[in-house]
């Protein structure tokens, strides 16, 4: 009873994020800015807060309609991370035009190379292929996500962006991604994944709430002048260590 009390409040406190949040950003005309951000928070709702509980209360846990629903959502929310995270790639390149043009031929092959190793990993299993196929290719794209969110980070840095809202932006899906992550790992790593429903009900709304807090921080403060956003005033880690000396 305790436990799901805990469950049931970090799943509501998360509901009211995400509504607050998509709230602040439409009246603030936020969106406009930060549309990857504002329709990624829809979707979370959309899904979490509005459709499963919707086909849970008319057909049940165990129906076969709930499980498609799930799984198919799911795959959804994988889909708009990436494509949330390629759109901070993209404001990361805001003024390496070049650089983005590379970076966005590399997004597009690694995609491409997720889908051919689901493909492949799914050719060799039996059973329910409708869900397999689901699970197995949202599993792969979270993996993705997380790595290429890291090195967005590490690129970041090294580049010395002056873009304090973006690496917000991008901590706070580190810490999302951290919950499936984690669940996956302790299915693997456990007998029989003993751990990774408790992972589940309890670390990823907690993981969901802190990424919706680190957003509303990043974005609800006042934000910087547009001239500083380009750099900090330094060159680059590697700029430095090429430089002339005078």
């Amino acid at each position: 009873m305790a436990s799901w009390l805990v469950n049931s409040g970090l799943c509501y406190v998360g509901y009211f994020l995400e509504v607050g949040l998509f709230l602040f950003l439409f009246w603030r005309g936020q969106w406009t800015r930060l549309v990857g951000v504002f329709f990624y928070v829809a979707a979370l709702f959309g899904i979490d807060g509005l459709l499963r509980p919707f086909v849970l209360h008319r057909y049940g846990l165990t129906s076969r309609e709930y499980v498609y629903v799930f799984y198919l959502s799911d795959f959804i929310l994988a889909l708009a991370a990436f494509l949330l995270v390629c759109s901070f790639f993209r404001r990361a390149c805001v003024h390496e035009e070049k650089m983005w043009r590379h970076l966005r031929l590399l997004l597009v092959t690694v995609f491409i190379l997720v889908l051919g190793v689901s493909v492949i990993s799914l050719s060799r299993q039996y059973g329910d292929l409708f869900t397999r196929s689901i699970v197995e290719f949202e599993q792969n794209l979270y993996f993705t996500c997380l790595v290429l969110n890291t090195l967005l980070y590490l690129f970041m840095q090294q580049i010395a962006s002056a873009d304090e809202e973006l690496e917000l932006l991008v901590c706070g899906m580190g810490i999302q991604f951290a919950a499936p992550a984690a669940g996956w790992a302790l299915v693997y790593l456990t007998p029989g994944g003993a751990y990774a429903p408790a992972l589940q009900r309890f670390i990823m709304p907690l993981c969901n709430a802190g990424m919706l807090l680190t957003w509303f921080y990043a974005i609800a403060r006042l934000p910087k002048p547009a001239s500083e956003v380009a750099t900090k005033g330094k060159l680059p880690v590697l700029a430095q260590a090429t430089a002339p000396k005078i």
